[in-house]
């Protein structure tokens, strides 16, 4: 490796003892107005039509516009906060996001709108990965798995607040307001984060990677675009199918590049690390449940128990209140040390799969099932999501955190889209295999319903829908139970790989990502 590990040490922030978790607090305020822009607009659809005079497919752009810039930059944000400092970034992600904001708020028409979206994109990439970098920077190893279980925990949070927030907004003000608020917090965390975060980076005086970071931009741009267009385009259409090409082109093209170059954004020999292998592939896995379940879920409370948007939410609380409870007492991070890696990986990955296949089996028709399968599932994630964040980036040089953080993110977008198409193609294949004669041939369930012609016939295609959601649930509870004893079999080897080479295959210098290293 070269010497960007001649980043010192992980730095600790003077004075009170309690700044550290202030910082936390800050940046998680940043981390979770970001993931809040995910969701929020969903609720705006009908405002944006009718004010903005957006068509359906600017609407689209307008919800795809900021998580496909966001995915596409994740890996670069992150060598660019190693590089030029974790602070320096964080600062200009703020900004950025502020400044993008204000420009939606102002926007006049929907290209206006997506482009300032877009701007909002970049500022979440930047934001995302010096986050989870500045986490790692200012918590030891004592106290880290706390810090990481909250930090996690926002994802959960504003999964819930989102919708619930948007809705409060637009019943009191124009759909600018969305963004509005993103300001004060924008100037209060800029204000935190000059005031009380150290600075880190490398300093080791690499040359920037540019065809690095353009290669992953288009590979992850590619493929995220595939991922967001399968559902309404069809996942064999044209669209599709040449993005994901595009993508798949230009990963491998990344990776052989990152292979050859003296410098390179993301080092391919972590690769050759069975800790960065398995929290890599749990990761992708955990993921996986997570966006194929949520996925599920809402077509399940809405279509097939029949609530509406605000009360289906209402109802998807109990996940994200459980993960939030587990996190934010310490429980997780009070196991760890106990259970260890493996253990916390497999006992959360088993809850998930459970918590999937109790809703699959018990909640079929009704609320009550669904709740215990809910709450079975935020404690799976609440034990499994943290540690498998800490175990990636303790695999991983302090030097390239930034990185580390950039690969989080980016495994938990490729496992949320793909637990989406995945678990998703098993629904429509289960439903339209049970779907009666008269709306043979349907493919969704508007379309089947509008065939019917009787009550009879209206409740066999509900039926079906019902009877796919629920096998499409149990083969994602099987593919995360299985994907957990990977990674807790992965993780096991290479810590006991570790304890027989003893501190003579301790990390130092500049290369601690490899010393597992097969």
């Amino acid at each position: 490796m070269s010497a960007v590990a001649s980043e010192a040490t992980t730095l600790q922030p003077t004075g009170r003892p309690t700044a550290r978790w202030l910082i936390l607090a800050v940046i998680c305020l940043a981390q979770l107005t970001v993931i809040l822009d995910n969701t929020v607009l969903n609720v705006a659809i009908p405002s944006l039509t009718g004010e903005l005079g957006a068509t359906t497919a600017d609407v689209q752009w307008m919800i795809n516009a900021y998580s496909l810039v966001q995915s596409g930059l994740l890996l670069t944000a992150g060598n660019s906060a190693d590089r030029y400092g974790r602070k320096k970034m964080l600062a200009a992600g703020l900004v950025l996001f502020g400044l993008a904001s204000l420009g939606a708020t102002l926007a006049q028409s929907p290209g206006q709108l997506i482009a300032a979206r877009a701007g909002m994109g970049v500022g979440g990439a930047l934001l995302v990965t010096t986050t989870l970098a500045v986490v790692m920077q200012i918590f030891d190893d004592a106290e880290r798995p706390k810090a990481i279980g909250i930090w996690s925990s926002v994802n959960s949070l504003a999964f819930v607040a989102g919708p619930l927030i948007g809705g409060s907004l637009l019943d009191h003000f124009w759909w600018g307001a969305l963004f509005l608020v993103n300001l004060p917090v924008a100037v209060m965390a800029l204000a935190a984060v000059v005031a009380l975060v150290p600075e880190s980076g490398s300093r080791g005086g690499e040359r920037p990677d540019l065809p690095g970071a353009l290669l992953s931009m288009i590979g992850m741009g590619g493929v995220v675009f595939a991922i967001i267009s399968g559902p309404q385009a069809g996942w064999l259409s044209g669209r599709v199918l040449v993005s994901a090409a595009v993508g798949a082109v230009g990963l491998a093209a990344f990776v052989l590049w990152e292979l050859y170059v003296p410098y390179p954004m993301l080092d391919m020999h972590f690769f050759r690390n069975r800790r960065f292998i398995g929290a890599v592939s749990g990761g992708i896995l955990v993921a996986f449940g997570m966006g194929g379940s949520l996925f599920l879920l809402t077509q399940h409370l809405q279509l097939v128990l029949g609530y509406g948007p605000l009360d289906a939410g209402l109802r998807m609380a109990p996940l994200a209140v459980t993960v939030i409870l587990i996190n934010f007492t310490g429980l997780g991070a009070r196991l760890m040390p106990k259970v260890g890696t493996p253990g916390m990986i497999i006992s959360g990955m088993s809850l998930l799969a459970a918590g999937l296949a109790a809703i699959a089996l018990l909640g079929g028709h009704s609320y009550p099932g669904l709740l215990t399968g809910l709450i079975v599932m935020g404690i799976g994630i609440a034990l499994a999501m943290p540690t498998m964040a800490n175990a990636i980036m303790s695999a991983i040089p302090p030097a390239k955190a930034g990185v580390g953080a950039g690969v989080n993110g980016t495994l938990m977008e490729f496992g949320t889209g793909l637990g989406v198409a995945v678990l998703g193609a098993v629904l429509n294949s289960r439903f339209v295999a049970l779907l009666p004669l008269v709306a043979a041939g349907a493919g969704s369930l508007p379309a089947a319903l509008a065939r019917t012609r009787t009550g009879a016939e209206r409740a066999a295609v509900q039926d079906a829908f019902a009877a796919g959601i629920g096998v499409s649930q149990l083969a994602g509870a099987a593919a995360v139970f299985l994907g957990g004893l990977l990674a807790a079999l992965l993780l096991s080897r290479a810590e006991r790989a570790g304890r027989e080479q003893g501190t003579a295959a301790a990390p130092s210098g500049p290369e601690p990502a490899s010393a597992a290293a097969e």
